[in-house]
């Protein structure tokens, strides 16, 4: 197959990349490196540096590569960033969105994979969250992958588009290759192992949710199983698969959830230091427990993690910063 893959070169399109290479596809990146990096590329694939928000340079890429799948890595992803310009994350999530859909109908190209968000549902009535739980996203992130979900709906009852959204919360972990680093930093994982590294103290928003430990509960996947559910998401996606007939939706996670302390022992465990931090009060609209059930990805599309511990998780992450302790020209601290 010959797939494209916008945001190929940020932390989960890169890893996905290396999958799809090392499945014998024939793929192309395309990225702006506002977020991603050239060197993340595997050899065997193609980058372009462009944005597939720009109508000439889709459409180019579409044609010159001569693609038959998209798998769509590329967005705006920072929730509090969306809650201060949101005019952005509609402009890139949603109007981008809707150029890259309107290039691939004109190129005949009917397969796309979205890489999508859990955030999607907002604060959850009940967990584990099911695919047919209320869409009520809280904050423009939410809101614009929600908003391209439904393009991506709308053509494929006008045009035929075959579609799948994989809704998950929060990737961890890392390949042999590339990892997770960014500048500023958001994700707990990550900024776990830097205040190690650095003996900053972590800050823990809240300590008295309706848990067993008083954190809140989050649900996690490696960003080795998401690549492997791209893969048979863009499998799933042939034009003689009844699993797209309609559009297909499916949550991926690691099976269960984890909290913010459980995060922090497996880490004590991982390195064999505790991780210094401090309690602070809680973030507004912090839900106790997000986790997603991970059932129909199961069934529908024969998918399981196959590295869901926090051990595997943050274990496969410190080995990588330690092997690349100044990634991308950032540091690992």
């Amino acid at each position: 197959m010959r797939i494209l893959v916008t945001g190929g070169a940020g932390y989960v399109g890169s890893v996905s990349v290396e999958r799809l290479v090392e499945a014998g596809h024939d793929v192309t990146v395309l990225d702006n490196l506002a977020t991603g990096h050239a060197e993340s590329v595997p050899d065997g694939a193609t980058l372009v540096q462009g944005s597939f928000a720009d109508p000439d340079t889709i459409a180019d890429v579409l044609a010159h590569s001569r693609i038959e799948a998209v798998l769509h890595c590329a967005a705006k992803s920072l929730v509090a960033e969306s809650m201060s310009d949101p005019a952005a994350y509609y402009r890139t999530n949603v109007v981008g969105g809707v150029i890259l859909l309107d290039a691939m109908g004109r190129l005949d190209v009917r397969r796309i994979v979205f890489s999508s968000t859990a955030a999607v549902y907002g604060v959850p009535e009940s967990w584990p969250i099911r695919e047919d739980a209320p869409t009520r996203p809280i904050n423009p992130y939410g809101a614009t992958k929600l908003a391209f979900e439904g393009a991506m709906a709308g053509y494929g009852a006008a045009y035929g588009l075959r579609s799948v959204s994989l809704r998950y919360f929060n990737v961890a972990g890392a390949s042999n290759r590339n990892g997770e680093v960014h500048d500023p930093e958001t994700h707990l994982i990550p900024n776990v192992l830097v205040a190690m590294e650095a003996g900053r103290p972590l800050t823990l928003f809240g300590s008295d949710y309706p848990t067993p430990d008083g954190t809140p509960i989050r649900d996690y996947i490696h960003v080795l199983d998401l690549a492997d559910a791209h893969l048979a998401a863009l499998e799933a996606t042939a034009s003689d698969d009844p699993r797209t007939d309609a559009p297909l939706v499916c949550n991926l996670g690691s099976g269960g959830g984890f909290s913010v302390r459980q995060v922090l022992a497996a880490a004590h465990e991982v390195t064999g230091k505790p991780v210094p931090h401090t309690v602070g009060p809680r973030r507004v609209g912090d839900p106790p427990v997000l986790v997603a059930s991970i059932d129909r990805a199961a069934r529908i599309l024969d998918w399981r993690p196959r590295h869901s511990t926090l051990g595997e998780m943050i274990g496969s992450a410190r080995a990588w910063r330690q092997a690349h302790p100044a990634a991308y020209g950032i540091g690992a601290s």
